[in-house]
This record gives C-alpha cells, structure tokens and sequence, in this order.
C-alpha cells in the first residue's frame, strides 16, 4: 500500500493554523463557564472494566451485526461475534431473519461459525442435535437415553433482531426495548438521508491493539482534524461543524468546501480544491490526490460547494445514482452519527459507511469494522453482488489519506494509556460525544455515583 506519509514532510496548508479555536454548541462557538470533563483512563485499560462490560454491557444493548445483504435469501446466514458472545443471524424459509445465540443445547459446542447460503437446517457437528431455521429443535441422535425429552423444550436461545436501513441489529436480552425506541431520535433524523435506498458492497476488518473505545473515540470528535488530518483543513470547517447530543446518541454535520478557520489566511479556490481532492477526490472522479489538477470551470454564480455538489452528482448520474431530491449542501456535506455504544455510521448523499469497533481478547485489543454501503441506482432491479467481507492487518489495508492516519494513530493512541501518571482523559466540551458515551456506559454498568466530574 501507498506509505502514510510524516505529517511534518507534508505539503504545506493554506495559511498557518492558529493555536486555539473557541467551542460551544457548534464548535466554533465560544465556551461558556464550563470546566474540563475527566474520565478515568482505566476504563480503556482495566481487565476489570473490561469484565463488567462483557458482564452487564454487551448482552443488554442493540449491536450492529451484520446487513440485510449479508441474509437477503432464505438459507443465507451470519456470524456475529464481540468478545465472548456470539449470534447466529438466518433467513428462515418464511423469509424472516431470526437471530440464535451461537449455541447446542445439549453440551454448548458452538454451532456455526463464519456465514454462508444455503442453509436448510442448524445440526450441531459435535453430537448432531438439529434444529430448523426457526430455531425449533427436530432431532436428537440416540433419543431414548434421555429419556423424557420434548422438542419444544429446547429451541435454540433467541436473540432479538430489527433493521434500519441495511443495518442487521441484535440484541441478546429478551426484555431490551425495541430498537426504534433504542435508536430515537436517530431514525427520524436521518430518514432523509433515505438508509434503506443503500446496500452493503463490503466489509473490512481491522485487528487494532487498542480498546474499543479508544478506536470509537476517534470517530466522536473532529478536534484531531487539526493534528492528524491537516490535509483536510484546506477544504473543511471544523470549527462551526454543528454537533447535536441526544441521550443516547449524537450526530456531527461537517461542511465541505470551505476552509477551516484555524487557517489564519483562508484558502484560495486551489487550495480548497486540491485539499478536498487529497481527502476524498474519488466523489469527483478524482482518485489521484497527488495530482488534483486546476480547479475545474465554474458555472456562472457558482461557489465551490456548488462546483463539488455538480461534480458529485455528474458522478453518481454515470452509475446511474439520482442526487435530484437533495440541495448541494446535503450532496457535498458528511452526516455522521454516534450510536451507543459502538457504531458510527457516516452518510454522504451517495455512500453509507458504518463504524463498528468489537471487543478483543484484551482491553489492549478490538476490531474495527467498516461497513460499507454504496446506494441503489433509482431503477435497480436488484440490490447487486453479495458483500465481500475482508480481514486485514493494519499495514495491508490501504483506506484512502483520511482513514489510513486514524488507523496508524490508533496504534499509538493505547500505549499511553497505560503511563502510570495519565490517570484521567481532559476532555473539552467539543469532546461532549465522547463524555455521553461513558454516561451512558456508567447507566449501563451501574456505576454510582458518576465517575465522570467536570463539565
């Protein structure tokens, strides 16, 4: 893969940065009163910690599983696995996806692993007990040396199991709430954006040695845009991206085609154009993003975001994508959302891609997910191949400018973690997404009172 280049022998930037910008309700809003927030960094680094997640976390919230692509066909199945847990998702033969924890009732062999079609029934490897793609058990080999033994007895354990848009959720408590009611008020406030119009291209997983939060974190704030992607400042305002934080979940709207503020000289058309073709060319047809070229024509009264909107949507008119129904800002901006606890799903108005951080082995270790959706063409008679679902080490996997530096910097982000002096994060209230994840996570794991001071 292409290296990632020292940020130090990187191009220079339009202007100079400046050392400070003002935060508030958008970012670029001055502070009031407020103090720093501290959270214990032993949440990121503590076995025990670790344990009351798997305890009292992950069995009890509505995780991202797998896609409706990933199960579109009776028969076709998907193995869900975040720490110790593991869930079956199948397509029964009435067309319903039903989701198993990934266990024999007999003597708890593990019944599936990886995903696959065809399937016309669940049987055990191990003693050969089989059960239905409803879950309900039919055979059990040697029956009469159990003596009295009902079928209806012993249906596999079912998971709850609902979607959003392409998104295959589930959740292992049978008492957990509906996931509309989970997600609210995210549901209604992407429905715009029209979710259930984009079907899964692939899935790439990622090996980090970092916790799952640490890898989440990075997708929770752009206050790191000014240290590691400073490629992007030419052509993104970080500073007034407007940012909402609900009870559960958040969202972040990120302007493109402008320059950032912390650019004390601004940026001229060139430079917001060879900014953006560096950090995402390919929405303009522009894979190179050593070579941007001159900044196309303009029409007449046309600004940049609108010279970006036309392009984008001339792309997606060639792959037959229809960008008619939104306005140039909604075509050209990034709409991201954080929901609790794991998964960041970020809409551009032609492509989906989802965030997913699992658990490890360790505290020290997760997996990073990119969920990757493209949308339908208008006239689609299907929803196309079958996703491609990918493992990679951090080195192989070559993500584009953007994604490569917050992969590289997630390696070195555990390590300090661990410094016997770093004893809390400081976090500003531009970081607020980040501090509702560990609320929520103290909701959760029945932590009282609140770790969390400050804010």
């Amino acid at each position: 893969m292409t290296s990632i280049r020292d940020l130090r022998s990187s191009p220079a930037l339009p202007g100079e940065i400046t050392d400070a910008a003002p935060v508030g309700t958008t970012i670029g809003e001055v502070a009031d009163r407020r103090t720093p927030v501290h959270v214990p960094a032993s949440r990121y680094t503590s076995p025990a910690f670790a344990a009351l997640e798997d305890e009292r976390l992950w069995p009890h919230v509505w995780q991202v599983a797998c896609t409706v692509d990933h199960v579109r066909e009776p028969g076709d199945w998907y193995e869900y696995a975040s720490g110790r847990l593991s869930v079956i998702v199948v397509r029964g033969d009435d067309d319903v996806i039903r989701a198993f924890q990934n266990v024999c009732r007999h003597r708890g062999n593990e019944l599936c692993t990886g995903s696959g079609t065809g399937l016309t029934e669940i049987r055990c490897n191990y003693h050969r007990w089989c059960w239905d793609l409803s879950g309900q058990l039919r055979e059990v080999p040697s029956r009469k040396g159990f003596g009295v033994l009902r079928n209806d007895d012993y249906p596999l354990f079912e998971a709850k199991v609902a979607t959003w848009g392409p998104l295959v959720f589930v959740n292992l408590d049978p008492d957990a709430e509906p996931l509309p009611d989970f997600l609210a008020p995210v549901i209604d406030d992407a429905a715009w954006l029209r979710p259930d119009d984009f079907a899964c291209r692939a899935v790439l997983t990622i090996p980090l040695p970092c916790n799952w939060k640490t890898g989440i974190d990075a997708f929770s704030e752009t206050y790191h845009v000014q240290g590691i992607h400073r490629q992007m400042l030419g052509s993104t305002d970080d500073v007034n991206s407007p940012q909402a934080d609900w009870e559960r979940h958040g969202k972040l709207g990120q302007p493109y085609g402008l320059p950032s503020p912390r650019l004390r000289g601004g940026a001229d058309d060139q430079q917001i154009w060879a900014s953006f073709v560096a950090t995402q060319g390919a929405r303009v047809g522009r894979p190179e993003p050593e070579n941007p070229g001159p900044v196309p024509e303009r029409q007449d009264g046309e600004s940049m975001r609108g010279l970006l909107a036309r392009l984008i949507r001339e792309k997606c008119a060639a792959e037959g994508v229809d960008l008619g129904g939104f306005t140039d800002e909604q075509v050209t901006d990034l709409h991201q959302y954080n929901c609790f606890p794991n998964i960041s799903p970020v809409f551009l108005a032609e492509s989906l891609s989802t965030i997913r951080m699992r658990p490890g082995a360790t505290p020290d270790d997760c997996f990073m997910d990119i969920i990757s959706c493209s949308r339908l063409p208008a006239d689609a008679s299907d929803r196309g191949p079958r996703p491609t679902d990918v493992t990679l080490e951090p080195g192989q996997a070559d993500l584009g400018l953007v994604f490569n530096q917050d992969i590289a910097n997630l390696q070195r982000a555990q390590r300090g973690l661990h410094q016997p002096g770093f004893t809390h994060l400081t976090l500003s209230h531009e970081e607020r997404r980040i501090v509702s994840l560990h609320r929520n996570l103290e909701r959760y794991l029945g932590i009282e009172p609140s770790e969390v001071t400050g804010g």
